[in-house]
């Protein structure tokens, strides 16, 4: 089974002669009746067939076409798929803003944004006898920007810790860990040890955000999805098959937030 925004790195290969220039997907705006959502065509050389799916992140429909398919051709062909697309896009989760009083999960535990003028320092978690809040200083027009900076860097600071202490379970080193807001894989492993996460896991439970972690740690032994790495992997974490399923089902809401 796939497993979305998943995906080792591959290894450096030596010189094989100069580089073929590769030909990229030509990209342009359309719009198709029935539909509310923008839609995007791209017009790809290695496309043999159209393709069709919602890019939940963005709240756009996707469609990839071959070379040289008229418009009129995407638009009738997305016309006979309307009912599958306005289903998909009533689907898509409701974008929740980092806002004073919104609710939102720290390694799946429920944290209150609290805007407090008089808070004096950084944001910081803090648990209180109605809950745990995250208690955000400053000015009201900064507060979007400084969760999602507290969110960032716990998350690096989570991630390096865990990625680190899995390495040493299998003699692996981790050379360096960075987090990005990677829209297509939640994590990735170079060839030379440099892990990349996306911070976003910080929001998702915890045995997820394990089992990202040791996901790509395992690359670090293994750069390949053989039964050996999986293998690795179930050495690292628990119910890797568990969170691979709630990535799959949940890990679009992770996008909307913020």
């Amino acid at each position: 089974m796939n497993i979305p925004f998943l995906r080792p790195a591959t290894r450096t290969k030596g010189p094989a002669g100069p580089a073929r220039p590769k030909r990229q997907a030509s990209v342009k705006a359309l719009r198709v009746d029935g539909v509310s959502a923008p839609l995007e065509l791209r017009l790809s050389p290695r496309a043999r067939r159209m393709s069709l799916r919602i890019d939940a992140t963005r709240e756009v429909v996707l469609v990839v076409a071959p070379l040289g398919v008229p418009d009129a051709d995407v638009v009738r062909f997305v016309g006979r798929h309307v009912a599958w697309v306005r289903a998909r896009l009533a689907a898509v989760p409701p974008r929740l803003p980092f806002e004073d009083g919104v609710e939102i999960p720290i390694l799946g535990v429920p944290h209150r944004i609290c805007h407090d003028p008089d808070h004096r320092g950084s944001t910081r978690m803090v648990a209180t006898g109605w809950g745990n809040e995250l208690r955000v200083g400053g000015q009201p027009e900064l507060l979007a920007r400084r969760v999602e900076t507290f969110l960032k860097t716990e998350a690096k600071k989570m991630l390096a810790a865990r990625a680190r202490a899995k390495a040493a379970m299998i003699g692996a080193r981790v050379t360096g860990v960075t987090v990005r807001d990677t829209k297509s894989r939640w994590g990735s492993c170079s060839a030379t040890g440099g892990l990349s996460f996306s911070w976003r896991l910080i929001l998702a439970p915890d045995p997820v955000f394990d089992y990202v972690v040791a996901h790509e740690v395992a690359h670090l032994r293994e750069m390949n999805h053989s039964v050996r790495f999986w293998r690795l992997c179930a050495k690292l974490t628990h119910n890797a098959e568990g969170a691979r399923a709630w990535l799959k089902v949940h890990g679009a809401r992770l996008h909307r937030y913020g």
